[in-house]
């Protein structure tokens, strides 16, 4: 592979601080008394930079200004020219991200993970911090003539997926449908065709179809003072996009409002809405929630692909034992089913799965959501709407009388809702909830605490679910490797402690935009009551000893949970150790 030529700065770091007419006069660019005439002009009221009057003058190029400034930031200045990109350097950062960044890789030492990178501006420090982030190398970046960045893109990495291609490959002919004739509805080809060539909406709706296809759960579009960024999260990470220039930010947000049929008037006040797309032949459903913040309003769109929602509990990641579990404690007759943890813990997602599989013709199913996540058939659902007095305890009330068989709440948050969901329980209904505790004992504590009486507690509650969801490795980079004693020391684990024992990460490639993750699985956590864990409640035990009982009854931790799916090669270490804790 060629070497692209470095231009000599000696020490980089030394030229820190200095001014541009003092580093341009140190790489001997340019003559004392020219920076002089620059200034004196400057002096005279023409605020321009340096460099551009120095330019104007004749007495350098763009170039050397690049150059001058790259040495100010500490950098290098490289020149492409006869530099020849072998296959493998092509494979390092995926195309969309060249793209994106505007950047070239230049240089990468494998077995240290070193990554050069030549762009077309110092300035551009946050595609050093995004590859890093992306990629999980060391990235070093130079300087070099946007000219021939703009070439080497063109050459090498035009050929791949772009948001064009992506839309093209989504859509087809006949790629946006609306669904129905709601006024939340929108057919988002229409509306670009007849925008003809406005940028916003081209530039939404390129952003919409690039997430979709990357499969994001959420577009944010932040306002900041001097800028406007869009992220979206993957897998439950975020990643930042190419930001557009900030004073598109309320052109987009009002486009974003008009498509969920929102207030564009309205800029004091939080707005929700929903927009309903049909793209590719598959129905999507994008939450909107606009926030009033100090630099402008702040959207989230989060994406609900229905086509990827796979409500089967064997896809959630259970193994034999745990699904044998949660089957149990979901075909009971009567009783209270929890299932607990975080926020984006996949808790809806798990109950779902339950529900899909218990919907007959011959059950009765009500829910009561806030929001509704997904519109399944054969279920009644509710909306929660406090505004009017519709909270879950008031639907849960109601259920009562419409003759179910099984109830979802989608949340017990106070003692009146607990309350009901007891006595539904004794009256002869399975009740399926979610609660916020860190484990599955603590949602016996978290329940006492709202006031529920422990003889009732003790009659009513079948079982506990605690879960997580841990990003798992990409298959297509993924390989074996040896833990060093730091990471399996963050598992309390020794050497000795995995012998046999295969661990495995992901390099990162296209197919993970670099990550080395592709999609997420769950760890369970199960807690079945019987009736010495009952005799327990009602004598006032601790969380720890709870848990010291089902752990005697088979249960296993979500930090066990964790390293089965280690060692079967799903997931890794940084993830298990993020996402649970070590037992007590």
């Amino acid at each position: 592979m060629a070497t692209a030529s470095l231009a000599n700065h000696g020490d980089y770091s030394a030229f820190k601080g200095h001014k541009l007419g003092r580093i341009l006069r140190k790489l001997g660019k340019v003559q004392r008394e020219h920076v002089h005439e620059a200034l004196s002009i400057q002096k005279a009221g023409r605020k321009v930079p340096i460099g551009q009057l120095l330019v104007e003058l004749g007495h350098i190029s763009q170039r050397d200004v690049a150059e001058g400034l790259a040495a100010q930031a500490g950098m290098g200045y490289v020149d492409l020219d006869g530099f020849e990109m072998e296959d493998d350097l092509k494979e390092v950062i995926p195309s969309a991200n060249v793209r994106t960044f505007q950047i070239v890789p230049i240089e990468y030492e494998e077995r240290a993970k070193r990554l050069t990178i030549a762009m077309k501006s110092a300035d551009n420090f946050r595609a050093v911090d995004d590859i890093r982030l992306l990629l999980g190398v060391t990235v070093k970046a130079v300087v070099a003539d946007e000219a021939q960045i703009d070439a080497m893109i063109a050459e090498h990495f035009a050929k791949e997926e772009s948001i064009a291609d992506a839309m093209s490959d989504l859509a087809g002919d006949d790629k946006f449908k609306a669904m129905g004739t709601s006024d939340q509805s929108i057919d988002l080809e229409a509306v670009a065709e007849a925008a003809g060539d406005n940028k916003v909406v081209k530039l939404l709706n390129l952003v919409l179809l690039q997430a979709i296809k990357d499969k994001a759960s959420d577009i944010h579009f932040e306002p900041f003072e001097t800028e406007f960024k869009m992220r979206y999260r993957i897998d439950g990470v975020l990643y930042e996009m190419v930001p557009p220039p900030p004073h598109l930010g309320p052109a987009i947000t009002s486009r974003v409002k008009v498509m969920a049929n929102l207030d564009i008037a309205e800029r004091r006040l939080p707005q929700d809405g929903r927009i309903e797309l049909n793209v590719g032949g598959h129905p999507v459903d994008l939450r909107v929630a606009v926030l009033p913040t100090m630099h402008g309003e702040s959207v989230v769109m989060r994406l609900l692909d229905r086509s990827n929602v796979e409500l089967n509990l064997e896809r959630l990641g259970m193994d034999e034992k745990d699904l044998g579990d949660f089957r149990l404690l979901t075909g009971r007759p009567n009783g209270i089913v929890a299932v607990t943890g975080p926020t984006g813990s996949g808790k809806t997602t798990t109950l779902y799965a339950a529900l899909a599989e218990l919907n007959e013709i011959s059950t009765k199913i009500l829910t009561a959501e806030d929001p509704v996540e997904y519109d399944i058939d054969g279920l009644c659902q509710v909306q929660v709407n406090t505004e009017v007095g519709l909270t879950f305890a008031a639907a849960l009330r109601s259920f009562l009388r419409q003759d179910p068989d099984i109830i979802l709440v989608g949340e017990i948050r106070d003692l009146e809702t607990a309350a009901i969901a007891v006595q539904a329980s004794l009256t002869g209904h399975l009740v399926l909830t979610t609660l916020h505790t860190n484990d599955a004992p603590s949602s016996i504590v978290r329940l006492l605490d709202l006031g529920l009486e422990r003889f009732l507690l003790a009659a009513t509650v079948e079982g506990v679910v605690a879960q997580r969801l841990v990003r798992t490795i990409c298959p297509k980079c993924r390989e074996h490797y040896t833990p060093t004693e730091e990471e399996l020391l963050e598992l309390q684990l020794r050497p000795e402690d995995v012998a046999g024992k295969q661990f495995s990460r992901g390099k990162g490639c296209d197919h993970c935009h670099g990550s080395g993750y592709k999609g997420r699985m769950g760890l369970y956590e199960i807690m079945m009551l019987d009736d010495e864990a009952r005799e327990l409640i009602m004598k006032e035990a601790s969380s720890a000893q709870l848990r010291n009982h089902a752990r005697s009854l088979g249960m296993r931790t979500l930090r066990e949970a964790g390293l089965n799916g280690i060692y079967d090669g799903r997931t890794n270490i940084d993830e298990v150790v993020r996402e649970t804790i070590t037992e007590d």
